[in-house]
């Protein structure tokens, strides 16, 4: 059993290969140094160094990178970078923007740094300091903390967890914690699905010498629920296959349930990949979720970002959702000449027309071959669409969702 303490102190007996940060967030750890290097003569001696292997293992918790550097003398130099861990309350801001933040969740999933969290995570201005035990007395880094710093470096584009062990949390603490975030948002984004029985007391349905109609079926609930865990057993089956199956089997339900058809008929590969996906709706980088995700990613030759996409379309609208996203057509003009007045004259602006697509701002509009309308979100000057709500016949309903 891995404890917070382990979790929170990696070692690295090798680093991999190449001196040059190849990843935006590396280029800016190196950077953050250099900002304050008042020595090019010691930045270009420091990163020789690490180009001829004078950095030996590096150990990385929270705060703190250590590594024994070896220079001109026999004995190596103890050397150190610094950056402030975050306390308990910094701590609690980051994991609710990605909690939040369907696109940083994907990234994560890549091993990526999300770019909402750049200016949080990252150095800021004199917060990454170096220490070393050479002679050299002059104003910091020296030549040793230089070179420790060009490999750490090659850590952070192989890692980004390495970054957020720095700031104070090791990656399954962050995972398991971001489980939990992302579970209470998933609560708050369901409605309330108590279910309310209809029937009669016993005392007078069994006076009746008649029996009454039966009650009128249940309504299907909105999503399929999740499965219970299964703890791991060596006597037992696989826990990651029995949840997979338990999840596919209660989606396929809900399915035949609602339509009266079986959801996988006619699938192909990718819009049945999206389809097991989309059963693990925004509740959390569980590990079942994260292995599942990347397995069908792999298999379908896409990112975790296209599949987290397509499931939030497929949970949008079924297979017309995901035919939606993935599939730009050109419809007749009269439900654009019909739309476009509809949305300016309820104030939402004026909608530019490409395609099946309405577009103002940040707000979408996607018009589906059966005749809903899609709405999609983006940030501000970025054109990373996202699904936002329930699709509707209306365009100013669908957007109102």
């Amino acid at each position: 059993m891995i404890t917070a303490r382990d979790d929170r102190r990696r070692t690295f007996e090798t680093v991999p290969a190449g001196l040059e940060a190849t990843t935006w967030w590396g280029r800016a750890w190196v950077v953050a140094l250099e900002e304050r290097a008042p020595d090019t003569a010691r930045l270009v001696r420091g990163r020789a160094y690490a180009s001829e292997g004078h950095v030996d293992a590096v150990t990385i918790t929270p705060g703190r990178i250590v590594a024994y550097v070896r220079g001109s003398r026999p004995r190596p130099y103890r050397t150190e970078l610094t950056l402030p861990a975050f306390a308990d309350a910094e701590w609690g801001e980051v994991l609710e923007t990605v909690a939040a933040d369907p696109a940083a969740l994907a990234a994560l999933l890549e091993r990526e740094v999300p770019e909402s969290l750049a200016e949080t995570i990252l150095p800021g201005p004199g917060e990454l300091l170096a220490r070393c035990s050479c002679p050299d007395v002059g104003r910091p880094p020296c030549k040793h903390a230089a070179a420790l710093c060009y490999r750490a470096a090659r850590l952070l584009d192989e890692d980004p967890f390495v970054l957020l062990l720095l700031r104070g949390r090791g990656e399954r603490e962050l995972l398991e914690e971001l489980t939990r975030r992302n579970a209470a948002h998933a609560a708050r984004e369901q409605p309330d699905t108590t279910p309310d029985f209809p029937g009669v007391p016993a005392h007078a349905a069994v006076a009746r010498t008649t029996l009454p109609p039966l009650p009128a079926p249940m309504r299907a609930p909105a999503t399929p629920g999740l499965p219970p865990a299964y703890p791991a057993d060596p006597a037992a089956p696989d826990p990651l296959a029995l949840d997979q199956l338990a999840t596919d089997a209660g989606a396929r339900a809900l399915a035949l349930l609602a339509t009266g058809e079986d959801p996988i008929a006619g699938l192909t590969l990718w819009q049945d990949a999206v389809r097991l996906a989309s059963a693990h709706p925004t509740a959390g980088l569980t590990g079942v979720a994260r292995t599942l995700y990347r397995d069908l990613a792999r298999a379908t030759g896409r990112t975790t970002t296209d599949l987290a996409r397509g499931a939030a379309a497929w949970r949008q609208g079924g297979l017309p959702g995901l035919s939606v996203l993935d599939e730009p057509w050109d419809p007749p003009a009269g439900p654009f000449d019909r739309a476009r007045p509809a949305l300016l004259a309820a104030g939402r602006g004026l909608y530019r027309p490409d395609r099946n697509r309405l577009t103002a701002g940040t707000r979408q509009l996607r018009l589906g071959r059966e005749g809903l309308w899609y709405p999609y979100e983006s940030r501000l000057d970025d054109a990373d669409w996202w699904p936002s709500g329930r699709p509707s016949t209306d365009p100013v309903t669908a957007l109102q969702r």
